[in-house]
């Protein structure tokens, strides 16, 4: 894909976020973009970043996209090529405990925090450094198999667990929507990870306050995500067009 056709896509999917922000009465600013990377060569993504960034230089007024990617193999190898552009760079996907070293040289979040082992072996490795690192607890709202996450019902208890732990900071919690064309299904997850987002903050527990970020929402649902209170939507084909094959990457 051209430079063109990325920045002109770029450019839709901004307007795309900022009508949803509109019919949801909020602020066209009030929802980061995230791009995830998966499977794109960095000239791709390096040409996302400077369109990005020549937007926001002519007045757009969005915030700064963030990059996410899913693999920490593809993390590894792309963030030293872009490390130029400071772009931020969100771990999306599940995270092994013996790639979480590699991933933290580049992320400075973690998304996909589905269980204390994982939010444990992330403090040891930051609990040092000067600034914490900002994590998410993944929610799985739709209760299929095939998709990561805590249940609803245990995820308030696992957020408290995290957000005590040395070095984290809860930012808030993540999902994937169902999978679905009943727009009444997809949104009625959405919501539910928001009542567990308003549940947790409301409980007062330590390193809990802050915990008000809902990363929901993808290329084909972002609508759907902003009406039900998303701050943060995950957006790939959107933006970069169908998936390349990945060529013997390793999550």
């Amino acid at each position: 894909m051209s430079s063109e056709d990325v920045t002109r896509r770029l450019a839709q999917v901004q307007d795309r976020v900022a009508a949803a922000c509109v019919a949801a009465g909020r602020p066209p600013g009030a929802v980061q973009v995230l791009l995830a990377s998966k499977t794109m060569d960095v000239a791709t993504v390096r040409a996302a970043l400077a369109a990005d960034a020549a937007a926001r230089a002519a007045g757009s007024g969005t915030p700064p996209v963030l990059l996410g990617e899913n693999r920490v193999q593809e993390l590894t190898a792309k963030a030293p090529a872009l490390v130029d552009l400071s772009p931020t760079w969100h771990v999306i996907g599940p995270l092994q405990s013996n790639k979480v070293t590699a991933a933290l040289r580049w992320a400075s979040a973690v998304e996909s925090v589905a269980d204390e082992v994982l939010a444990r072996r992330l403090s040891d490795r930051v609990r040092d450094r000067p600034e914490p690192l900002e994590v998410w607890v993944q929610v799985n709202v739709s209760g299929e198999a095939t998709k990561h996450g805590v249940t609803p019902d245990a995820a308030p208890d696992l957020a408290a667990r995290v957000a005590a732990l040395p070095g984290l900071r809860l930012a808030g919690f993540m999902t994937i929507g169902a999978r679905s064309d009943d727009e009444r299904v997809v949104r009625d997850g959405f919501a539910r990870l928001r009542a567990v987002r308003d549940e947790v903050v409301a409980g007062g527990a330590p390193g809990t306050g802050h915990a008000h970020g809902l990363s929901m929402g993808m290329s084909g649902d972002l609508e759907a995500a902003v009406l039900e209170g998303s701050t943060l939507v995950r957006l790939g084909t959107a933006v970069f067009g169908a998936r390349r094959p990945a060529a013997g990457t390793v999550a």
